[in-house]
């Protein structure tokens, strides 16, 4: 077999990772892109409103969905497009958490996937400052000229993956894994009324997706407050598993509440970037491309200065950040 898989990535309408509004498909045979398709959707009924942070985002809007199928009926389309492929995305657990919880809110069965994050295989192959997609697409080589686009971004996906697969010598997908000693991860099949529903859609149908959140922004200096244990019964092919994780400038949840989840996680919260430091959580709007620009915090410049020296260090946004915890939007983010 040679370098097989379909890369996919999802684009939601608000925060909750079962509201999927877009989705691009890229599929990969002997290392070439041989086939594309994408789809805009309406988000499950009753998680289909669009959060304005989301919009933002992405650019997509209630109006320009309106009339499309929902996911549900997509959903054969999506499948047989997978097929029995390796399922491959930037944040996977993300992408993977999508299918899951729109499954479950459409009251849906869905199948059984391997698949593979090109986060986490990025990190093992480019020292960058940010894993985020822009900088991970620029090292493979892979034009990514509309991020956030559902198409573009799967398509950029599969090209890293590919150039990941090319820089190890190996011949296919699967000598790449047995080569890492690393088998994909496994996503169970869902059964409706058999299988419980997951944590991210328990807490959205708790919390509620179907209106707009107050926005606002903490004020004053964000207390550090205490840096829990990580959890060593999480998942450990969650991208932030293991990591050592500093959070810098104002978020929309309180610094605490942010580690907390963050050691759910399998990570290490910490209050000041070290040399154990591997990830730095920006707040206060902070996009990967402001690395570039010189608007960052003094915790994002001491990032800079210690990647410099080669230290495996990144910097996520907030938004990256909140897309790994799945969930919805907290009420003051931005």
């Amino acid at each position: 077999m040679g370098v097989d898989f379909t890369a996919i990535d999802f684009e939601t309408a608000n925060g909750f990772r079962g509201s999927p509004c877009s989705v691009g498909l890229s599929k990969v045979r002997d290392g070439r892109i041989v086939e594309e398709t994408s789809w805009l959707m309406r988000p499950p009924e009753g998680h289909d409103f669009f959060d304005r942070r989301n919009t933002g985002i992405h650019g997509i809007e209630a109006s320009m969905v309106a009339g499309k199928p929902r996911f549900g009926e997509l959903f054969p389309e999506i499948g047989a497009f997978i097929g029995e492929d390796l399922l491959v995305a930037h944040n996977a657990a993300f992408d993977l958490g999508v299918i899951r919880s729109a499954l479950e809110v459409s009251g849906l069965a869905g199948p059984a996937y391997d698949y593979a994050c090109t986060v986490m295989l990025s990190r093992r192959t480019y020292s960058l400052p940010s894993h985020s997609l822009p900088f991970v697409a620029e090292a493979a080589g892979v034009p990514l000229e509309n991020h956030h686009d559902a198409a573009a971004d799967a398509r950029a996906c599969a090209g890293i993956l590919i150039d990941i697969i090319r820089r190890s010598g190996a011949p296919g997908t699967a000598e790449y894994f047995a080569l890492q000693g690393k088998a994909p991860n496994h996503a169970p099949a869902y059964r409706p009324g058999i299988d419980p529903v997951s944590k991210a859609t328990r807490d959205a149908l708790e919390r509620g997706t179907g209106a707009p959140s107050a926005a606002g922004s903490f004020s004053g200096w964000p207390s550090e407050g205490v840096n829990p244990p990580p959890n060593l019964d999480a998942f450990p092919g969650h991208p932030l598993f293991g990591q050592t994780v500093v959070f810098t400038g104002n978020l929309g949840m309180p610094r605490q509440d942010a580690k907390d989840r963050a050691a759910e996680l399998g990570a290490r919260p910490a209050s000041n970037v070290t040399r154990s430091t591997t990830v730095l959580v920006v707040g206060d709007g902070f996009e990967a491309g402001d690395l570039r620009n010189g608007r960052v915090t003094g915790k994002a410049r001491r990032v800079l200065d210690l990647h410099e020296r080669g230290q495996r260090i990144e910097v996520l946004s907030e938004a990256e950040f909140l897309q790994m915890l799945g969930g919805t939007w907290p009420a003051a983010s931005q």
